[in-house]
């Protein structure tokens, strides 16, 4: 997976991609409470996968698409604040 520099929340992508309906409208065509659109397109709250699915059979995008969105916005802050110590694991010999 290609992680990109500082991506956005895809609470922010999908913002533009809803911008002509209502957060109520959206919910309610999506099956989901307002409080939880609201929280996705704030950045309060990630795309799960189950999310996913549903925002890519209502708006035709493939299914995937907003899972990966996440996962890269999620991989790069984990990348910028890991702070453990790692050490290799060596291969054992069979």
């Amino acid at each position: 997976m290609n992680i990109m520099h500082n991506p956005p929340h895809p609470g922010e992508v999908l913002r533009e991609w809803l911008a002509e309906v209502t957060v109520t409208d959206a919910a309610e065509r999506l099956g989901v409470t307002r409080a939880a659109l609201s929280r996705v397109l704030n950045g309060g709250a990630g795309i799960s996968a189950e999310m996913d699915i549903r925002l890519s059979k209502a708006l035709g995008t493939t299914p995937g698409t907003w899972y990966a969105m996440q996962a890269s916005y999620d991989m790069w802050h984990a990348q910028k604040q890991f702070r453990g110590k790692v050490r290799p694991i060596a291969a054992v010999a069979a």
